[in-house]
């Protein structure tokens, strides 16, 4: 980032403290707005953020990392994330996790070359009864079977 980009992100996130306030129940909220404007948190961001709220810059790491839909990096047009619970495993989730890598040409935690496509697993989608499930940004899929998943991404093309 150019100097000029850092000042204007510091005045962004000192706003984003003055909307929500400055104690540790704001970190959450202004986390995610800034996700929503940006995109990802980058470093500086949870830099300045823990600066402002007064806090060790680790434990805005450790918010950033133990959430699945706050991201550090850049990310894709179309955020595919596998469930990866006990539930989804009995349910085949594996058949799944093959028919996603083999259509999209790459493995989770990674990034198509047009980054238009991000394969990653997450803990739970809370969709235990309805497995194995997928979130694609915000679009919950659920009683996966391969041939399911590859109607679902030649409708994103």
């Amino acid at each position: 980032m150019l100097g000029s980009e850092l000042s204007d992100l510091n005045i962004e996130i000192s706003e984003l403290v003055e909307k929500h306030g400055n104690g540790r129940q704001s970190l959450l909220p202004i986390l995610q707005e800034i996700q929503k404007r940006h995109g990802h948190i980058s470093g500086h961001a949870q830099q300045e953020v823990a600066r402002l709220l007064d806090i060790h810059p680790v434990e805005v790491n450790g918010v950033v990392s133990f959430y699945a839909f706050l991201k550090t990096g850049i990310r894709a047009k179309y955020n595919i994330r596998l469930c990866k619970t006990i539930s989804c495993e009995l349910a085949n989730k594996a058949s799944i996790a093959k028919t996603l890598e083999r259509e999209l040409g790459i493995k989770f935690g990674e990034v198509t070359k047009d980054e238009r496509y991000s394969l990653e697993y997450i803990n739970c989608l809370g969709m235990c009864d309805q497995g194995p499930a997928m979130l694609i940004n915000n679009e919950v899929y659920t009683s996966l079977t391969p041939h399911k998943v590859i109607e679902i991404l030649d409708n994103l093309k």
